[in-house]
């Protein structure tokens, strides 16, 4: 079996001889900038040295620009704490902190009216736009055909677009103040992405599309089921619709924050499975998986017993190797590892990890 057949499989609840071991956060040889002074060199093998499925997390993603173009180079100056300022011509202003774990901040959006939306539309948001395919497009194709690894189309977020135009105080208000410039914004980016996907879908066969999201803190979503079901619910049935015509079998949410109350909207919208279930937010990945049997989970493992050495990390290899038997879930840390974890006890996470999937079988 493939890791392709792997990932689908386990995700849509088939058999398979077990799950997928894969990195679920950061990208080709993602590590700490200080591990290297503990392994030098291992920016260029860690994924060879810890045997993962797959490239990048696990999964690939298209090369395709879903996002928006043409911003052009920041003006960039230094606050006098340090900081480093980041400043667009579309009006896009982020603080940055390179040096730290949650590095950046934005602190203006460009998007404040419609005024302003139809300029970064029609600027930033085309999907006609040449320079949204790589040049070597047919190079990928022909890589892309021969892969045994599964294949991202990527949304950039029904909410989470939205939001990171607007911000997420002002598009709260916006929900109430302009619904119909929401429902503008959250359609054409919508209709925007189904464009490229068809253009995509011609050549190349997908496995899965993902919706970054971002939009619960620890206490919940950002916005309320009503909410949910009159803006976002009808951009999701499209994209299901449009799945479904293709044959991908997976539409996967990435939300971070305590997503229990998400999942069941995010199931009735058509999505099939979801991650991260942070478990420093409260979400408890055997109640969801023993209350919605169709979902798929990545992720669900507490990225903070990698600080605390090996006991905590056995017993969470027990908690692992529980989720697993239950179906529809692959493993992984709940996100991004922080600075205070070694590489020493990363790699202890990973081959244990490891272990725990090569000698587990879901359903058992």
């Amino acid at each position: 079996m493939t890791h392709r057949e792997r990932f689908v499989r386990t995700l849509t609840g088939q058999e398979v001889d077990r799950v997928p071991f894969i990195k679920v956060f950061g990208g080709d040889n993602a590590h700490r900038p200080e591990w290297n002074s503990e392994y030098p060199g291992i920016g260029k093998c860690i994924d060879e040295v810890l045997r993962f499925d797959g490239p990048y997390r696990g999964w690939q993603v298209s090369p395709v620009n879903m996002d928006v173009a043409n911003k052009g180079k920041p003006v960039i100056s230094q606050r006098p704490d340090g900081l480093m300022v980041h400043q667009w011509e579309d009006g896009t202003v982020q603080v940055h902190a390179p040096d730290q774990d949650f590095h950046s901040q934005t602190l203006e959006w460009p998007v404040k009216d419609r005024a302003s939306w139809i300029r970064v539309r029609d600027r930033q948001i085309d999907p006609d736009d040449p320079s949204r395919f790589p040049a070597h497009w047919s190079e990928y194709v022909a890589k892309f055909r021969n892969r045994d690894y599964p294949l991202q189309l990527t949304h950039r977020g029904v909410y989470g677009f939205a939001r990171n135009l607007i911000g997420d105080e002002a598009l709260a208000y916006m929900f109430y103040d302009d619904p119909e410039l929401v429902h503008e914004i959250m359609d054409y980016y919508t209709d925007f992405a189904l464009k490229l996907f068809a253009r995509q879908c011609a050549d190349v066969e997908f496995d899965l599309i993902e919706f970054w999201e971002d939009m619960a803190s620890k206490n919940g979503s950002l916005i309320s089921p009503t909410t949910f079901r009159e803006f976002m619910k009808p951009q999701y049935m499209k994209v299901a619709r449009f799945a479904e015509e293709h044959e991908i079998k997976i539409l996967l949410v990435d939300s971070d924050g305590f997503i229990e109350g998400l999942t069941e909207l995010m199931l009735e919208a058509g999505v099939t499975a979801l991650y991260p279930y942070e478990v420093q937010a409260g979400n408890d990945v055997v109640k969801m998986l023993d209350t919605y049997p169709q979902l798929g989970i990545i992720g669900g493992l507490n990225k903070n017993v990698m600080a605390a050495g090996k006991d905590a990390i056995d017993q969470e290899m027990q908690r692992a190797r529980t989720l697993i038997r239950k179906g529809r879930f692959i493993p992984g840390p709940d996100h991004f590892v922080l600075s205070d974890v070694t590489f020493a006890n990363y790699r202890y996470f990973m081959e244990r990890l490891r272990e725990v999937v090569l000698s587990t079988r879901p359903g058992t």
